[in-house]
């Protein structure tokens, strides 16, 4: 297994990151061997700035709907027809830096456990203090180390485990890294969070809109995998159409029986909340972070049926996958 750097090359993917983009290659010089840039459709320079770092870049035909998985797939066989295939290989999206310390500390840990497919680390926020809608992603990236059952995008991955599930699929929009994870663990891989930070995100929401697209495009994901890996997201599954749908439903309908209908109603999505609060602060946020959150997280709910819906009705009709953009 890999005992230098040149077992290890880098795998970044993009779309109109512009100075992200810059910073996370950027980030990258020195630490890997080889770095490999996908871009999907950029309309501003990401493709000449990556160009001027000495990345090597492939560029998705637009004929395709645009996904971050069909980018990552197309970054490793880009990697696989140099001839010179590493043994490791880093994905990170381009609104991410890599953490300096990382790339040894992942190496070693593949290095010692030949039965690891995958191991990621924590991602920050790099402005979680400017919006809420930034510290709901921090801490959301924020959890235990350990064997895990899937991670985010941002991973390092032993090449044989990648080219035996097929990579990642390109039709999947949205929890795509999930979807990856579950073949992985099917295949008789496992996934290890290391507790050591990996990257610093941008995430870069300000408003209320961008929050409700992101959310929408988690419904999306629920529906489109949860159909892939019908033992996956259905506790998510569930309260969407329960918060989402039915409640909501029970309550107009009632209106017109008794109020105490309404009442019952409210009274659950009350219940809820709190329990979301409680959850939230055992989990170590402050009472005012998790009484913020918890209103978002309860809200969500929302936006994830619309997701669902939309995942339905695209696959109903036959329609392409596209992808939900936030920023």
């Amino acid at each position: 297994m890999g005992k230098g750097k040149t077992s290890i090359a880098a795998v970044v993917v993009g779309r109109n990151e512009g100075a992200r983009l810059v910073q996370c290659l950027a980030s990258l010089q020195g630490i890997v061997a080889r770095i490999i840039y996908v871009d999907s459709g950029s309309s501003d320079a990401s493709i000449a700035a990556a160009r001027r770092t000495g990345a090597t870049i492939v560029e998705l035909d637009a004929a395709y709907p645009f996904t971050a998985a069909r980018a990552r797939t197309a970054g490793f066989l880009a990697l696989q027809k140099t001839g010179e295939m590493p043994d490791y290989v880093q994905f990170i999206d381009g609104d991410c830096r890599m953490q300096p310390d990382w790339i040894k500390v992942a190496q070693t840990a593949l290095d010692c456990d030949e039965t690891l497919g995958i191991v990621t680390g924590w991602r920050s926020e790099v402005n979680r203090q400017h919006s809420i809608y930034n510290a709901l992603c921090d801490f959301e990236w924020h959890r235990p180390a350990g064997v895990i059952i899937t991670c985010g995008g941002d991973m390092m991955v032993r090449s044989t485990a990648f080219d035996m599930v097929g990579g990642f699929d390109g039709t999947v929009i949205a929890a795509e890294d999930d979807e990856f994870c579950v073949r992985i663990r099917k295949a008789g891989w496992k996934i290890q969070r290391l507790p050591v930070e990996m990257t610093l995100h941008d995430a870069a929401m300000t408003y209320f809109s961008q929050w409700w697209r992101r959310a929408v495009r988690s419904g999306h994901g629920f529906a489109q995998v949860g159909d892939m890996h019908p033992e996956y997201f259905t506790k998510e599954r569930r309260r969407v159409w329960i918060y989402g749908a039915i409640l909501p439903f029970i309550a107009i309908v009632g209106l017109g029986a008794s109020p105490w209908i309404l009442i019952v109603v409210l009274g659950l999505y009350a219940l809820s909340y709190f329990r979301t609060v409680i959850g939230l602060h055992r989990n170590g946020l402050g009472i005012k972070e998790a009484l913020q959150h918890a209103v978002f997280i309860s809200l969500s709910k929302f936006p994830n049926l619309q997701g669902i819906l939309t995942y339905k009705w695209r696959r109903f009709r036959g329609l392409k996958m596209n992808i939900i953009e936030y920023k």
